[in-house]
């Protein structure tokens, strides 16, 4: 996030270190510098900052001076007021896309010192922050005494000039202790142990009359009085006033959940060295908050990143999820330790967080379930609604770092695909992140941010916990082109209420699929509340149809939990397909696939009697012995031997005699018990009476072949009767026929099976080899 970048505030007026500004309060959203200091016939610039609602970027603006009496006396306003005493050398300037104000006021005297308020509306009635102004005498106009005024921790290089005669002299440079003055450094060589490893003495060469001091990482202790001397007498050559600052705290302005951005330029002399920010405490301790060693704050774990900006040592370090209590001064440095020590570099700030923030209330923490998901709902500034809109996630190594996951122009990360989704609300100004299949590795801290408006960066921590989803989906899905596939998603009963959908997962987010109410389409969802299933029907699958689908819920148009399921999709199989979807109980293809069979078997009965008495004694023999062959190649006879082809001449043909008449008296039989009898061959049932088959031949060829072994008992009109059925089949009523008697139906079988037996015997005698 290191490219997004906080405009600051311009850099406000400098003052001694020595000279803190207390704490502030937030209870006024108006804030500006509370301490302002100059000198005279200088000019100074205050800036004030408000809540940039539509009522202030509009109301009056001004700046007064407060009386002993507590009233505030109007100097300048927005409207065009300008007190006398401010005629031809103040201006006030509202910049109302920013929410500031400025007061600029020239060629300071002493009597501009006092207090005063900056404020909005009417003086004393409305919103107002108070400010100190002191204006001092100008050093620079004391007599043979020259200032320098260096910020702490910098360098400051001192000239002392000496007379050519004195060019052989030794030469010192004295600071003033009260009435007493120290040595601080001389050409013998000498160096006050105060001063050690950071001060040295240089001299220009003989051609020019100058000696050069040289002061590095100046200190608190280093401000004072000091002089130029060139031998040994008490004369001062030179009189040096030496002001060691602190930069006036930059003012910055923050929302209530919100972020800042702190912008730390320490100069070349420090890029190698570790960087830090901290915020001075009560104590005036400076607690470190982040800094390049690695340390953090944890009251700021997941929302602060510190990213070095260029070689020369510029850094900036972002703070999101602004709360009350980060509002005070914060310091940015450098030192080998990476924390605050005298004498090094500094930067100030003074942060003011906004409670009246515009900026709406979201959760800070979300939690979700192991196989779950989680929805982020992240705000964005209403006005730059066709910005970019980014999620990524915090890492605290180092000095962290936040990597993006997803971006609202299609950019999602390779090992987030579909699982992580962003949908866009325009209008609202939220756009929510989905993520799902969680995992315990998903906890962390997640940003929200955009390409406009910086102020607008939040966080959210998520958190995984123990539980089931709420969705229950399939696992992966393999489909088959051109057919139908079906996917359910179960919803518990709180729920009910909610909206549901199915969408297609993309880098675009998950566009949700139309419903079958909204009219016909390839893919349409439908929702069954009594069962609490939600399904998507896809009619035919297509290749395109290959990809992640989300079952998710909507609760007033906000987006609740979310499953994902895969679904792969296959080329059909030439040899047969693969139905991706629970069989149905009504197979009527199947029942066309057995029938033909059947009816072919009968074929080749007819034709050739032969084929079907070795089938039908292979077949008995095999359900004896309770094996799952179906028939045995008539074939294989001929690998016998000799002698075996004989005994097997002579006893088959006996042997079907004998089960062929076991077979017709046993149907004789049962039609004297019942007329029909009915045989479910898998999924296709049909009626078969005796009087349906015109011959001997038809009966055998269709011997309870794939007779169901699942059977249960039934009343039929008031009789019992026995019959055997599927759970999923439906029966059909035939028109019914002319009945024989039992007695000719017996004679007539006991003719069909005296024929067929003769034919059998005479044939197999005439054919040995064939049997």
């Amino acid at each position: 996030v290191g490219y997004l970048e906080q405009a600051l505030p311009p850099k406000g007026l400098r003052k001694p270190l020595s000279s803190v500004p207390t704490a502030i309060s937030t209870k006024s959203p108006i804030f500006g510098p509370q301490e302002v200091s100059s000198v005279e016939g200088n000019s100074v610039s205050i800036t004030c900052y408000y809540p940039p609602s539509s009522v202030n970027r509009h109301t009056r603006k001004y700046w007064c001076r407060q009386g002993a009496n507590g009233r505030c006396t109007t100097l300048i306003s927005s409207e065009g007021y300008v007190s006398n005493s401010y005629a031809g050398r103040a201006n006030l300037t509202n910049f109302p896309e920013n929410g500031t104000f400025v007061v600029n006021i020239a060629q300071l005297s002493r009597d501009d010192s006092g207090r005063y308020k900056c404020g909005l509306g009417i003086n004393g009635r409305g919103l107002s922050f108070d400010v100190s102004l002191e204006v001092s005498q100008d050093p620079g106009l004391l007599n043979d005494t020259e200032v320098y005024t260096v910020d702490v921790g910098r360098t400051v290089t001192i000239n002392c000039p000496f007379k050519s005669e004195d060019a052989s002299k030794k030469k010192s440079f004295y600071k003033m202790i009260g009435q007493n003055s120290v040595v601080v450094i001389d050409t013998t060589p000498y160096v006050n142990p105060n001063y050690r490893d950071r001060i040295r003495l240089d001299m220009h060469g003989t051609g020019q009359l100058t000696f050069v001091i040289v002061i590095n990482q100046l200190r608190l202790s280093d401000a004072g009085m000091y002089f130029c001397q060139t031998g040994v007498d008490s004369r001062a050559d030179k009189n040096v006033d030496l002001q060691v600052l602190e930069p006036e705290p930059e003012l910055v302005y923050g929302d209530l959940r919100g972020s800042v951005t702190f912008n730390c330029a320490l100069g070349s002399e420090v890029a190698n060295l570790p960087k830090f920010l901290c915020r001075v405490s009560k104590g005036e301790n400076c607690d470190i908050l982040i800094n390049t060693l690695g340390k953090r704050a944890p009251a700021f774990e997941g929302r602060i990143l510190l990213s070095p900006k260029d070689k020369n040592g510029v850094f900036s370090v972002l703070i999101t999820g602004l709360r009350k209590e980060d509002a005070g001064r914060y310091l940015c440095g450098a030192h080998p330790d990476g924390q605050l020590q005298e004498g090094w570099p500094i930067q100030a700030w003074q942060l003011f967080v906004n409670e009246e923030s515009t900026i709406p209330r979201s959760p800070t923490v979300v939690k979700g379930v192991a196989g779950g998901s989680v929805a982020v709902v992240c705000p964005y500034n209403p006005k730059e609604s066709k910005s970019i809109k980014y999620w990524c996630r915090w890492e605290g190594a180092q000095s962290g770092h936040c990597p993006l996951l997803v971006e609202s122009d299609g950019l999602v990360q390779e090992r987030y695909e579909g699982r992580l989704a962003l949908h866009q609300e325009p209008g609202n100004g939220t756009y929510t992140v989905i993520l799902n299949q969680l995992t315990s590795q998903d906890a962390g801290f997640y940003w929200c941010l955009t390409n406009g408006d910086t102020r607008w960066r939040t966080t959210v921590e998520v958190k995984i916990i123990e539980g089931e989803p709420n969705l229950k989906v399939p696992g992966n899905v393999t489909a088959v082109v051109g057919e139908n596939l079906n996917l359910s998603c179960h919803f518990p009963c709180k729920f009910y209420s909610y909206e549901k959908y199915w969408c297609k997962w993309s880098n675009k987010g998950c566009q949700a699929l139309p419903s079958q109410d909204e009219g016909p389409s390839q893919a349409f969802v439908n929702c069954d509340q009594n069962s609490r299933l939600v399904s998507l029907t896809l009619n035919p699958v297509t290749k395109a149809d290959e990809g992640w689908y989300w079952c998710g819920v909507k609760q007033d148009h906000s987006y609740r939990e979310t499953a994902a399921v895969y679904v792969a999709v296959e080329e059909k199989n030439v040899a047969g397909s693969r139905d991706a979807s629970p069989a149905k109980a009504d197979a009527a293809p199947d029942e066309k696939v057995l029938e033909s069979g059947v009816q072919e078997i009968e074929n080749k009965a007819v034709q050739d009697p032969r084929l079907f008495a070795e089938e039908k004694a292979v077949a008995d023999t095999g359900d004896q012995a309770g094996g799952s062959r179906a028939s045995v190649d008539s074939s294989s006879s001929e690998e016998q031997g000799g002698s075996s082809r004989v005994l097997v001449s002579t006893l088959v043909p006996l042997g079907l005699v004998l089960a062929l008449g076991a077979v017709a008296v046993g149907v004789a039989r049962a039609r004297h018990r019942k007329n029909v009898d009915r045989v479910s061959i898998r999924s296709y049932r049909t009626d078969i009476s005796m009087s349906d088959f015109e011959n001997s031949r038809e009966f055998g060829a269709s011997d309870n072949v794939g007779a169901s072994s699942i059977t249960q008992e039934t009343s039929l009109g008031g009789k019992d009767g026995f019959v055997a059925t599927t759970e999923s089949t439906t029966e059909t009523k035939e028109p019914k026929k002319a009945k024989r008697s039992s007695k000719e139906e017996a004679e007539m079988v006991y003719r069909d099976f005296l024929l067929q037996s003769s034919t059998v015997v005479a044939e197999a005698q005439d054919g040995p080899r064939e049997a």
